[in-house]
């Protein structure tokens, strides 16, 4: 690092902009998806992702390197919860809002379905307990670790082990009792 004591104000501020710019395009996305499953509210998130990444302007690149994901993601976390704790409650995924995202599937059919599909799993999420709801979330949308996750929640790898595993179980359960024609259902 003393190479960076000689080196040129110009040449670190802009290897620091090339950092930020970096993370952001690698992040952004992310972390909105993320924010809006903790505030359910896309505004709000990217109005806390905003701030994740003006707190990550104002901290030293050699800080964060190695864990800038697990950084991004507990600082996000916890603007968030702010946010929420604000608010008092989170806002649900309005109907509409899902009926308005572009498909990939060119049939109407194919759309519908994976719509319906969309709308079942979403409810189901709804269903579960916030923390489990939190580490899914984490896991599936973020593709983070198990130990990110555990960073970004103060929890223990094996907690969320556990929380994956229950809240997996819960949902893999419900949906077939969804599915199972009601001639079947006990």
């Amino acid at each position: 690092m003393e190479s960076n004591d000689l080196a040129d104000p110009s040449e670190i501020r802009e290897r620091h902009s090339e950092f930020i710019r970096n993370a952001l395009e690698r992040y952004e996305s992310p972390l909105v998806r993320y924010g809006y499953g903790l505030t359910g509210n896309l505004e709000t998130a990217r109005d806390v992702v905003q701030d994740t990444f003006l707190r990550l302007c104002e901290q030293p690149p050699g800080e964060v390197d190695g864990h800038l994901a697990q950084w991004l993601f507990t600082v996000c976390r916890n603007r968030a919860l702010d946010v929420h704790r604000k608010a008092t409650r989170m806002t649900s995924l309005a109907e509409g809002e899902l009926d308005q995202r572009a498909s990939a599937d060119p049939s109407p059919a194919e759309s519908a379905v994976t719509r319906d599909t969309v709308h079942r799993i979403d409810a189901l999420l709804e269903e579960l307990p916030v923390n489990q709801r939190e580490v899914v979330r984490l896991k599936f949308q973020n593709q983070l670790s198990y130990q990110e996750i555990a960073t970004v929640t103060s929890l223990s790898v094996g907690n969320v082990g556990f929380l994956l595993h229950t809240a997996l179980k819960t949902l893999r359960g419900r949906l077939d009792r969804l599915e199972r024609p009601s001639s079947l259902r006990a």
